[in-house]
C-alpha cells in the first residue's frame, strides 16, 4: 500500500493536475502523503515546506535536471525554503526553457509540416509538445512515446538541449533550501552506475517508481539486476530510500512509500 508518493508534476511544469486537485487524487488512490516536484520551477501557491491541504500532507519538492559530465540527472529537493540563489537559478533556467521550447516547436512545426497550438511559457516541457502533436488533426502520432522516439527525444532531429548547472552547483543550490536532496529514478539514466555513484553527496535515493530497468533494456536481458544496484548504493552511502509516481498525468499511488519510509523521510523534512 503507497502511503506517500513523492514524485508528482503540476501544470505548473508538465503535469495535467493543479495543485488544487492533487489531494483530490492522492485520496482517489489512497494516498495520505504527496510530494509536488515540478520540473526546474518552484510552486507559487505551495509557501510552507510541508503543509496539509485538504486532508494531505503536501511537501513541496522541485525536480532539478543537472549536468554531472559523462550524463544530465534529475535532482529532487523536498521539502523547499525558497532561497534567493535557488530563486534566481530556477528564473534563469525558465527563461532558457521558453527560448528552447521555441526553437523545439519551430522545428517540430518545420519537420512535419503543421501550426502547433502552443506558445513558449515557463514550465513548457517536450511533454506538452508531444501532446499537441497527438491531438493536431492533421498528425498520424496516436502516442506521445512515438512523438518523442521520432522527434523530440535527447538524439531526435527537433531536439534542442537545455542550459542546466552543473551537478555541485545543483546539489549546493538543493542543499541550502530543501530538507533532503535525492537522485530520481537512477536506473533511467545511460549509466545507471556511474548515475548511483553521485549518491556519495546526496542524502537520498529514488527506489521506488514504476520503471524498473535503464531505458532501452530488455527487461529480461542479464546484464545485472537493477534493484540490487539500487540498494548496494543506499547500503553504502547510507542514504533514504524515495519513491513516486513520477505523475505527469492524473493517477497517483502507481509507486511510492509505506508509512515507515515516509516517516523516515518526513524526519528530515522542515515545517516552516
Amino acid at each position: 500500500m503507497v502511503y506517500a508518493d513523492l514524485h508528482v508534476h503540476t501544470t505548473n511544469s508538465d503535469g495535467t493536475l493543479t495543485v488544487d486537485e492533487v489531494p483530490s487524487a492522492a485520496r482517489d488512490a489512497g494516498v495520505s502523503a504527496v510530494a509536488v516536484t515540478d520540473h526546474d520551477r518552484l510552486h507559487p501557491d505551495l509557501d510552507a515546506p510541508v503543509a496539509e491541504r485538504d486532508g494531505v500532507e503536501v511537501v513541496h519538492g522541485i525536480e532539478l535536471r543537472v549536468d554531472a559530465g559523462d550524463q544530465r540527472v534529475d535532482l529532487l529537493g523536498y521539502g523547499v525554503r525558497r532561497t534567493d540563489a535557488l530563486v534566481a537559478e530556477c528564473e534563469r533556467i525558465q527563461r532558457d526553457r521558453r527560448e528552447r521550447g521555441r526553437r523545439i516547436i519551430e522545428n517540430v512545426e518545420a519537420e512535419l509540416g503543421v501550426g502547433l497550438p502552443l506558445e513558449p511559457r515557463e514550465g513548457l516541457g517536450r511533454p506538452h509538445i508531444a501532446r499537441a502533436v497527438v491531438d493536431h488533426a492533421d498528425t498520424d502520432y496516436e502516442a506521445m512515446d512515438g512523438v518523442f522516439a521520432d522527434l523530440i527525444a535527447d538524439d531526435g532531429p527537433c531536439f534542442v538541449a537545455r542550459d542546466v548547472p552543473d551537478f555541485e552547483t545543483g546539489v549546493d543550490l538543493l542543499a541550502d533550501a530543501c530538507g533532503l536532496v535525492g537522485l530520481a529514478h537512477p536506473l533511467r539514466y545511460d549509466d545507471p552506475e556511474s548515475a548511483l555513484a553521485l549518491c556519495a553527496d546526496l542524502d537520498a535515493v529514488e527506489a521506488h517508481y514504476p520503471y524498473d530497468r535503464p531505458v532501452g533494456r530488455d527487461p529480461d536481458d542479464a546484464d545485472g539486476d537493477g534493484a540490487a544496484l539500487v540498494a548496494a548504493a543506499i547500503e553504502t552511502h547510507d542514504l533514504l530510500a524515495t519513491g513516486g509516481t513520477d505523475a505527469h498525468e492524473r493517477t497517483l499511488g502507481t509507486a511510492g512509500l509505506d508509512r515507515d519510509q515516509y516517516d523516515a523521510v518526513r524526519q528530515h523534512l522542515p515545517t516552516e
